[in-house]
């Protein structure tokens, strides 16, 4: 392949608005470092926009931040803040800078801009199988299409009762988030479709949103990725990873403690509540077990049951 010494960038870069932003974020700084070491090295690569180490072994995070100098988790932090900007897309595991025409010389990459077409085109084709979507890629000689463009293609529902999927996951979305997704976008149903492919559960769907609703939804700068083409993206499977695991622990097998644990009554009076709370009272340090304030038996070595 034709070889590539320089990449362009335009001179107004830091006028763009996502660039702005990212200026504004904990390690902004380091995030426009490693974007512009990106693009220098998808220039290196000189593969159409793709940055891999060899087409059969993608660059890893870990690989990275050794190449750009930075820490694991800036360099997590940055590609995570790319994806969700639309500035980079992932196909196997292999970063795709969007748009990559804005950025490379064109002039130089006009002998290879063939081989590039077809090694879009082939790139393309994988991702389609992969989410099941189909898209129809179309090559002008002006230039390469652009890859945002094919996002808004058609895509196969295969039956009803992924319609009816589709519906439920963005419902549960919005009412959790106040907000108003669309079940019939085409980006949220190729998010959605993905990882549907990949085999995951409406369950899982609601744990991932759960999770990044308690996490982001009272921060005004983490509340607007609460959509799907972030949650339901290429961090789907470590976002829903963080869910707590539950502790499975052995109850008490004393029948004193099983009857002060559930209050016999639906709606006490004051005088049934009272003589419940002395029952418990007189029974909570039995066998090792006690009960906290919020009403839960707990052991010191096994935890709350």
């Amino acid at each position: 392949m034709g070889e590539v010494k320089w990449i362009k960038i335009v001179t107004n870069i830091f006028d763009n608005k996502k660039i702005r932003i990212i200026e504004t974020m904990p390690d902004g700084d380091s995030l426009i470092v490693i974007w512009l070491k990106l693009l220098i090295l998808a220039g290196n690569v000189n593969d159409g926009g793709y940055v891999y180490f060899t087409e059969d072994i993608p660059y890893t995070d870990q690989m990275l931040a050794t190449l750009f100098n930075r820490p694991m988790a800036t360099i997590q932090l940055a590609l995570k803040t790319f994806e969700e900007f639309g500035m980079i897309e992932v196909f196997n595991d292999i970063i795709h800078v969007s748009n990559w025409e804005r950025y490379q010389n064109v002039e130089g990459m006009e002998r290879i801009r063939e081989q590039t077409r077809v090694r879009v085109a082939r790139h393309r084709e994988k991702k389609r199988l992969e989410c099941n979507v189909t898209r129809s890629v179309t090559v002008t000689d002006s230039n390469a299409t652009d890859i945002e463009e094919d996002k808004e293609k058609d895509i196969n529902i295969s039956s009803s009762k992924e319609t009816d999927l589709l519906k439920q996951i963005v419902d549960y979305l919005n009412t959790q988030t106040g907000k108003n997704f669309k079940a019939s976008s085409k980006a949220t149903q190729k998010h959605i479709l993905a990882r549907i492919n990949e085999g995951y559960s409406l369950e899982d769907f609601k744990a991932v949103i759960d999770i990044k609703v308690k996490q982001w939804l009272g921060d005004s700068k983490m509340s607007m990725y609460l959509r799907p083409e972030t949650l339901f993206a290429g961090h789907f499977e470590g976002y829903l990873n963080e869910a707590p695991k539950k502790r499975v622990v052995e109850k008490p097998k004393n029948t004193n403690l099983e009857k002060v644990v559930d209050c016999p009554w639906d709606d006490p009076t004051p005088e049934q509540e009272a003589a419940f709370d002395a029952d418990r009272e007189a029974h909570k340090f039995e066998d090792g077990w006690r009960i906290n304030d919020d009403g839960y038996w707990i052991n010191p070595e096994k935890g709350i049951v």
